[in-house]
This record gives C-alpha cells, sequence and structure tokens, in this order.
C-alpha cells in the first residue's frame, strides 16, 4: 500500500540538532565579531540559515528519483557555471570564485558539491550492484575529476578538496576490491610527491600553507601567522573559557576571520574544551542520525546520496577542527553550519533537504 507523503516523515529529532548548531553559529558568530570590523555579520547569517531552512523544506518535496534522472542536466549546467566564474567571476584575495548577481554573490564550486554527490550516487547505482571494473573507476574519476579540475583552476584548493570524499565513499560503497584500493593509494601518493617536487603546479601561497604546517615558527608573521594565532587562541581557553566576547585574540583581530574558517579557534577561546566538546558531541550526534537515515533509506541511490553528504560533512568538520589545532595546514574549508557564508550554509540545508526527501520517501511505494 502507497502510503500518503508528509512532512510528518521528516527527521524532526536531526532537525532540531541542526537548528541548534544553528544557533550556536549566530550568537558565536556576534560574539567574535562585536568589537572587530565584522561587527554585525551575525544578522546576515540569519537570513542565509533562513533561506537555507525554505529551501531545505522545498527540496525534501521533489522526489529524490526525479532529481537523479535531472543529473545530467544538473551536472552539465554546473560545469558551465564553473567555466563562467573562470571567465567572468568576481575576483577578490586573486582568486575568481563567486559570480555576482545583483547585490548577491554565489559560488557555485559550493553547490556543486551537491549534483556531485547525486551524480555519484546515480552512476554507481546504475552499475546494479556488479563488482567495479577499472573502467567504472575511471569514469567515477572523471565525473568528479573535471569540476574538481576547474575549481583548482580558480585557485580553490580548499573546496576542490571536498569532491574527494564524495568519490572516496561512492567507491566504497559501490564495492571496490583491496587490490584496486591499493593500487590507487600508491599512485595518488606518487602524485601528490611529484606535484610537489615539480614546483609548478601549486601556488607559492599554498606551498608555504603546508611548509607552514610542518614548522609554523618558521614564518610566524607571514604562512604561520594563522596557525599560531588560532593555537594561542584555542589554549587561552581552557577548560571553561574566557566568556562570550571576552577572547583577547578574537577581540583584538589577531585571529584571522574569527567568523568564517576560525570559528571554531574563537569558540575555543570564548568556551573553552567544554564548549568545543559539546559543539562537537552535537556534530557527532548528526552524523549519526545521518547514517541511521541511510541505513532505513528505500533503495540504493537513497543510502547512496545520504552517504555522500555523510562523507562531505565529516571531512569538512575533520579539515576544518584539524586545522585550527594545528593538525591540517590551512585550507580555507569552512565548518559546516557553523562558519559564516551564505553559499555554505545554503548547500548545507539543501543537503540536509535531500536527505529528509530520502527520509520521507522510505515507506512509499
Amino acid at each position: 500500500m502507497r502510503r500518503f507523503l508528509s512532512f510528518r516523515d521528516f527527521d524532526w529529532a536531526m532537525l532540531g540538532m541542526v537548528l541548534l548548531l544553528s544557533l550556536v553559529s549566530v550568537f558565536q558568530i556576534y560574539s567574535a565579531t562585536l568589537h572587530t570590523r565584522y561587527a554585525g555579520f551575525h544578522i546576515k547569517q540569519i537570513f542565509f540559515i533562513l533561506a537555507g531552512i525554505a529551501a531545505m523544506f522545498l527540496i525534501s518535496k521533489v522526489d529524490y528519483h526525479r532529481l537523479l534522472d535531472l543529473v545530467p542536466w544538473l551536472y552539465g549546467a554546473g560545469l558551465l557555471a564553473l567555466v563562467a566564474v573562470r571567465l567572468f567571476g568576481h575576483r577578490a584575495l586573486g582568486a575568481r570564485r563567486w559570480i555576482s548577481v545583483g547585490h548577491f554573490q554565489f559560488q557555485p564550486s559550493e553547490w556543486i558539491k551537491l549534483i556531485l554527490i547525486l551524480a555519484v550516487a546515480r552512476f554507481i547505482a546504475n552499475l546494479g550492484g556488479r563488482r567495479l571494473f577499472w573502467s567504472d573507476i575511471f569514469r567515477a574519476f572523471l565525473l568528479v575529476g573535471l569540476p574538481m579540475i576547474l575549481v583548482l583552476l580558480q585557485p580553490d584548493m580548499g573546496t576542490a578538496l571536498t569532491y574527494a570524499p564524495i568519490l572516496v565513499a561512492s567507491l566504497f560503497l559501490g564495492g571496490i576490491n583491496l587490490r584496486q584500493s591499493l593500487i590507487l593509494i600508491v599512485c595518488g601518493s606518487a602524485l601528490m610527491v611529484g606535484v610537489w617536487s615539480s614546483g609548478k603546479i601549486l601556488k607559492p601561497y599554498q606551498k608555504a600553507r603546508l611548509t607552514s604546517f610542518i614548522n609554523p615558527d618558521n614564518d610566524p608573521r607571514g604562512s604561520g601567522y594563522q596557525i599560531r594565532q588560532s593555537l594561542i587562541a584555542v589554549g587561552s581557553g581552557g577548560i571553561w573559557g574566557k566568556g562570550a566576547a571576552k577572547g583577547t585574540q578574537t577581540q583584538g583581530d589577531f585571529l584571522p576571520i574569527p567568523h568564517a574558517d576560525f570559528i571554531f579557534a574563537a569558540l575555543g577561546e570564548e568556551h573553552g574544551f567544554v564548549g568545543c566538546f559539546l559543539t562537537l558531541l552535537l556534530y557527532f550526534s548528526i552524523l549519526m542520525r545521518l547514517i541511521q537515515n541511510a541505513q532505513t533509506a528505500a533503495d540504493l541511490p537513497g543510502s547512496l546520496i545520504i552517504m555522500g553528504v555523510v562523507a562531505v560533512l565529516t571531512f569538512q568538520i575533520a579539515v576544518n577542527v584539524g586545522m585550527v589545532i594545528g593538525f591540517m595546514p590551512v585550507t580555507g574549508i569552512p565548518l559546516p553550519l557553523m562558519s559564516y557564508g551564505g553559499s555554505s550554509v545554503l548547500f548545507t540545508f539543501l543537503a540536509l533537504g535531500v536527505v529528509m526527501n530520502v527520509r520521507m520517501r522510505r515507506f512509499v511505494n
């Protein structure tokens, strides 16, 4: 029997956790920017979140099977948008990453993540559960690699790297065997060594970030500045933190962009280990809820879509938090639902909307 589809099938518990995290984001952006030149950005973040919630409910009503049918068109439009960024995009800080439409700017590379999640899920599901051949692996690499190259040319290595977990998760869930995995790992390692040793592919600032990650004291006022200030901010927070709007590194404008890439460092300084632990616990609960929804999906494409979202969010959380505490190089990857930014917030809510889409149809025949 076909069950009537309604918002009663929403994962309201997960939505509650997402909204709580969004509320933490607004207050943290307000607190971290109160006495800085970024004051007032929390108001914009509220509008981004409200727009994201609306988009989430809207996309949840469009059957995800229909979205999968539209993947070729969505993928083509995404590639055209990335080419448009390359040709006509707004330039800032030495990179073209945004397209301006009136008073608004959007970053196509963020939206591509959702398109790739759908595209890869469709590709793996269409294999019918058979084992992966090398031709399948090559096609999966090509599917993800084309937009990745276009984003790297902007240049935006951070966002391009977020496409990798989509590919890795899809190959793992698609049934890649151990021999194929080992060959890819060896080839990937050789490629990274070649890129580093060539001295021609990485931009000077990208190479400086990797060098400063290994030893930030080599250039404490240059490439190592962000990592050093972040470590000072997190370390000075102690167990309970210095209190809202009382962080000396944050309010003194020593910590770079405390409302965006380094918002977790601002959180650590103002709310200490306890605040960071509770925030990470909230992230963990959301990810576990997502995995539970993947397990109860009605079909393989639904499970693959949700696990693609899990892969991207897990990667972004791990890299951003690792960057803040000095375990990862500075990459410019935002912390989902916490960092300031319209494109990032909207992508996350749209991705969660597709997850809700799959969940709402788990009992529909």
